[in-house]
């Protein structure tokens, strides 16, 4: 098999590159591990920047996005027993977000795919990426047993941080800057109506809370625990009694309870490869970085490493310049550090940390405090909120 761009995992990222070439007339595969059921049952957060919505209508998948997602054009940081609220369009020139499920964004663009007659090889195991740092590069992968080579111009690794495509490279030729949290994030699902019509990050000494949504009528709901925590036990019960001691009482008594339909718990961290450049072979999202969820970054991050790298193959197919590539990596890790920066900020800012001192602690509440009265403080978070500038 041949074609111009081999794109490695069938996750948003990837199939989001694979759209827009698709839509730009540029051939493209994907190779992908699991199966498109087990692509589908991950559970990820759905919080969209502007500049992915842009791009999700830019793939012509935006349809049912623009029907069901839900603008929001603000969110509450509670301390202390009280609410601050961050006005995005007032902070940022009329900028919004929306509330949209990362698997309904990668449901669109799978269908998406089957429509366009594009081709996706699903349980393609034995992934192995050779002589990116040639002109022609090959993969050598297994599909049912039968052994299958696929010969490309470029390989888009869209793999996630377990995948092959990191991990093809030699030992030596890439950096990796990492900070694991202390914590976790045990998280709920439930069809409930949201206590808040707009998110809720939360400080409080017993830990942080995040209330979410996907729906009108489903909620997503977090607290923080000890990473030692087991899930088992954690009863629906206990933890929306844990929740509602982390909010302030308004908040709390919107809370409605009921059975949770998923329950996991997270760790956090941050993760960053560089460069994301080795030859003809290209890391985006999850495979060249990793940042915890405080701040909403982890789909909205992937987006804008396609929108530069799409643009970069744009480029080269179209005026035969090889600019775009080589400008890649440094472009992405621009965005990458600011966006890691930011999620770090509201990481510290709004959990408990153990080994904080009371000093520590104090001087949390202070920053939250002057975030709320301040004019540039608050822009500061609105502005990464809705994502900086592509």
């Amino acid at each position: 098999m041949r074609t111009q761009v081999a794109i490695i995992g069938a996750g948003p990222s990837g199939l989001l590159l694979g759209q827009l070439l698709t839509r730009a007339g540029i051939d493209n595969i994907i190779l992908e591990q699991r199966t498109g059921d087990y692509v589908l049952s991950r559970i990820r957060a759905g919080v969209l920047e502007q500049g992915t919505v842009g791009m999700l209508e830019e793939a012509g998948v935006a349809d049912r996005l623009h029907r069901e997602g839900l603008v929001h054009d603000g969110f509450l940081i509670s301390f202390a027993n009280r609410s601050h609220r961050i006005d995005l369009p007032g902070l940022t020139n009329g900028k919004t977000v929306t509330v949209y499920g990362q698997t309904e964004v990668t449901r669109d663009l799978m269908d998406a795919r089957a429509t366009s007659n594009a081709q996706t090889i699903y349980e393609a195991e034995n992934v192995e990426i050779h002589d990116f740092d040639t002109t022609n590069p090959v993969i050598h992968f297994t599909h049912q047993g039968v052994a299958q080579t696929l010969e490309c111009d470029f390989v888009a690794g869209c793999d996630g941080y377990h995948g092959p495509s990191r991990k093809s490279v030699p030992v030596g030729a890439i950096k990796e800057f990492e900070r694991v949290y202390p914590f976790g994030w045990l998280g709920v699902l439930a069809d409930v109506p949201p206590a808040s019509h707009e998110l809720v990050y939360a400080n409080h000494e017993r830990g942080f809370a995040l209330c979410s949504m996907r729906s009108l009528t489903r909620s997503r709901y977090y607290v923080q625990v000890a990473l030692d925590e087991k899930v088992e036990d954690w009863s629906d019960s206990r933890f929306y009694t844990e929740l509602r001691a982390r909010l302030p009482e308004d908040i709390a008594a919107g809370v409605v309870e009921g059975p949770s339909i998923e329950k996991s718990i997270a760790p956090l961290r941050s993760f960053v490869a560089e460069p994301l450049r080795f030859g003809r072979l290209f890391l985006a999202g999850d495979a060249g970085h990793i940042v915890p969820p405080t701040g909403a970054k982890g789909l909205n991050l992937a987006a804008s490493d396609i929108r530069y790298l799409f643009d970069a193959l744009v480029e080269y197919y179209a005026e035969k310049s090889e600019a775009g590539i080589n400008d890649y990596s440094a472009r992405a890790l621009r965005r990458i550090w600011k966006a890691e920066r930011f999620s770090w900020w509201m990481t510290k800012t709004l959990h408990h940390f153990p080994a904080d001192s009371g000093f520590d602690q104090r001087i949390q509440l202070a920053e939250l405090d002057y975030l709320a009265s301040s004019v540039a403080a608050s822009t500061a978070v609105a502005e990464n909120y809705v994502g900086l500038p592509y």
